[in-house]
């Protein structure tokens, strides 16, 4: 484009911003007003924080389409292996999780059986992987088609089966009280309507039915001292950034209440571990704080 006549390239610049689609409502509190956080904004994604409630988040992200192909998690990923931004507060952080026996994504598969019993358990996001083993029933939701083939292949010998599709979608097309749990494995941080998600894993949940999420911790002091250079930023696909606080009050606006899981040293975790569990009725709207 570099080379095309400035009168063209204008068109084309025009053309663009008349088919992008609009900037999207804070997913925390439906907030319409948000400031641009410059320095962890690339010239063409618009990291912001609601100016309501301090949910920060990517307020222009690929429409769904895009993200099936373009911005599918098994080409992006490359991106975060590539990333550098370590610090002294990832080792501290590192020996810590060592003494105190945290163990990651390794102790949340061993929490599996006590959270959902042999029960049916979702996975939203999953990729191509079964993280429950049996005697858990799996099933999935996936939107990369390439993952979602290989995911519904090993479900359905299973027991189970995967839909490829939107999480916000395919969540409700389940019964409800049809699961015993459900797993978010690196997957909020992606899902452009995570209070739609949460909405209908509350409905798809049996009464006290639990959820066990994981994802990038935006209070971290690695976020703090290593700034745009943070592992938890991916863009365009990691379209929200969590904190306990903000992930508390999400998930109880939704009807959840809270349980993180590396509490003792979430202050150095680049992840935040958390377990949800189902109550009665959702507390409705409402601004929260992060």
């Amino acid at each position: 484009m570099a080379g095309q006549p400035l009168c063209l390239r204008r068109l084309w610049k025009a053309i663009a911003q008349m088919t992008a689609p609009l900037p999207r409502s804070c997913p925390a509190c439906d907030g319409t007003a948000a400031t641009r956080i410059d320095q962890y904004s690339p010239p063409e994604w618009d990291v912001v924080a609601c100016n309501r409630c301090g949910f920060v988040y990517l307020q222009n992200p690929p429409e769904y389409e895009a993200l099936e192909e373009d911005y599918a998690w098994e080409k992006t990923y490359v991106e975060k292996t590539r990333k550098g931004g370590s610090t002294p507060f990832s080792r501290a952080n590192r020996w810590l999780r060592t003494r105190l026996g945290l163990l990651g994504g390794r102790r949340e598969t061993h929490l599996y059986p006590a959270l959902f019993g042999a029960g049916r358990v979702l996975d939203i996001g999953c990729g191509n992987v079964v993280r429950a083993r049996p005697p858990i029933t799996p099933y999935g939701i996936e939107l990369s088609r390439k993952l979602h083939a290989e995911a519904d292949s090993e479900m359905r010998a299973r027991g189970g089966y995967c839909l490829q599709e939107a999480g916000a979608e395919g969540v409700w097309k389940f019964d409800a009280d049809f699961f015993d749990g459900a797993i978010l494995h690196s997957y909020l941080e992606h899902e452009a309507q995570p209070m739609r998600v949460l909405q209908g894993l509350h409905r798809a949940l049996k009464p006290g039915g639990k959820i066990i999420a994981r994802m990038p911790n935006y209070g971290s002091l690695n976020r703090r001292a290593i700034g745009a250079k943070w592992c938890g930023f991916r863009h365009p696909d990691h379209v929200n950034y969590f904190t306990p606080a903000s992930l508390a009050a999400m998930a109880d606006r939704a009807g959840f209440s809270t349980r993180i899981l590396n509490r003792a040293n979430i202050w150095l975790d680049d992840n935040i571990q958390a377990v949800l569990t189902k109550r009665a009725a959702p507390t409705g709207s409402g601004g929260m704080g992060t």
